[in-house]
């Protein structure tokens, strides 16, 4: 979309990606490929919440931002390269990233569904009790040296 690659180069790749993936999961790897879909909403959300939040403009790029004048071109590059690389041998799995946090335990608790493992949860903590403060008396905070509170 951004002329990153030329058009040959882009063709190459969707021929290739999928035969190369097929020839790691012949070799004994396991592949498993999520994409992560979020609304236009959402991403209207976001990208407005980092314009007006000064601790949020680091993520907010001049790329993202032709990007998302590019918006239906992007849109298109991804059907297409889901049309060539959504295989048999490792199909993408979307995931609804609208909800950060369940988008994240959705794709854990699928990857592990995915591969066999050994269950290792710890034995739960018990917190011992705090030693009583007979006889402590905490220095004054008057006495020690703080960072500034600047949130």
């Amino acid at each position: 979309v951004m002329s990153f690659c030329s058009d040959e180069e882009y063709r190459e790749f969707l021929r290739s990606c999928p035969e190369f993936e097929r020839m790691l999961v012949r070799s004994g790897i396991i592949l498993i490929k999520y994409w992560f879909s979020v609304s236009n909403e959402e991403q209207e959300r976001r990208f407005q919440k980092r314009i007006f939040h000064p601790e949020k403009h680091w993520k907010l790029s001049p790329m993202d931002l032709q990007s998302r004048a590019r918006w239906v071109e992007y849109s298109k590059a991804k059907d297409n390269m889901f049309a060539h690389t959504d295989i048999k041998q490792a199909p993408w799995y979307v995931v609804d990233g609208d909800d950060k946090k369940r988008a994240r335990l959705n794709v854990i608790t699928h990857l592990l569904s995915m591969i066999d493992y050994e269950d290792l949860t710890p034995e739960p903590i018990v917190l011992p009790p705090r030693q009583d403060e007979i006889g402590y008396v905490r220095p004054p905070m008057s006495d020690q040296t703080f960072i500034p509170e600047v949130y």
